[in-house]
Formats: C-alpha cells, sequence, structure tokens
C-alpha cells in the first residue's frame, strides 16, 4: 500500500507559480512512478505529467510543457509539480499518484492522493 497526500495548492493570478508536493508513505518510493493529473469541474481526469523512479524520464501534457516541470527528492519520498505562467484553464483538483510502470494513462496508475485544489484567476 502507498499512501500519498498532496500540498501546495491555492488561489493565484494568471501568469503566477505555485510548487505542489506530494508526500508518500508505504512502499519504497524510490520503486515508483509517480504522476500528477489534474481534474477541471465537468471534465475528465487529464494527464500532466510523470517521472521515472529516479528521476531520469520525465513527460508532460503538451497543455504545460515548458511552463511545468516534476520533481523528485527520493530521500524525501516526495515528488513536486513546479507550475510557472499559470492559466486560467490550468484551474483544476490536483492529483499524485504512483504507478509500477512509466505511463500517461490513469488506468495505470495503482495510488492515488486525495487531490488539491489549485484556481488560477484571471
Amino acid at each position: 500500500q502507498v499512501q500519498l497526500v498532496e500540498s501546495g495548492g491555492g488561489l493565484v493570478q494568471a501568469g503566477g507559480s505555485l510548487r505542489l508536493s506530494c508526500a508518500a508513505s508505504g512502499r519504497t518510493f524510490s520503486s515508483l512512478v509517480m504522476g500528477w493529473f489534474r481534474q477541471a469541474p465537468g471534465k475528465d481526469r487529464e494527464f500532466v505529467a510523470y517521472s521515472s523512479p529516479r528521476g531520469y524520464t520525465t513527460n508532460y501534457a503538451d497543455s504545460v510543457k515548458g511552463r511545468f516541470t516534476i520533481s523528485r527528492d527520493n530521500a524525501k519520498n516526495t515528488v513536486y509539480l513546479r507550475m510557472n505562467s499559470l492559466k486560467p484553464e490550468d484551474t483544476a483538483v490536483y492529483y499524485c499518484a504512483a504507478a509500477l510502470i512509466l505511463s500517461a494513462k490513469d488506468d495505470n496508475y495503482d495510488y492515488w492522493g486525495q487531490g488539491t485544489q489549485v484556481t488560477v484567476s484571471s
């Protein structure tokens, strides 16, 4: 079992930045693929980014490429999502998730956090 707890969401103006954190416990963190997903009101959950277990491989949705950065600190069992140049369309509940394989599909993620709200005002 893996427990995931996100933090760092909030209200920010367009063009601003936020850093989300996700603390993991319960399984060797350094063996897990960590991903970030988001779900806006009335929309399906969508992939944002993932990091391979050691952080050597990352992948981003086209909508966030160049603005968001996923990183991880395996010594702290934490994965981060740095979000710059935020846009109103980035408003969503952001979830971190853990998987055993590299994937942008939420079906492949076995463990999920409770989510943290990010709201970007125009």
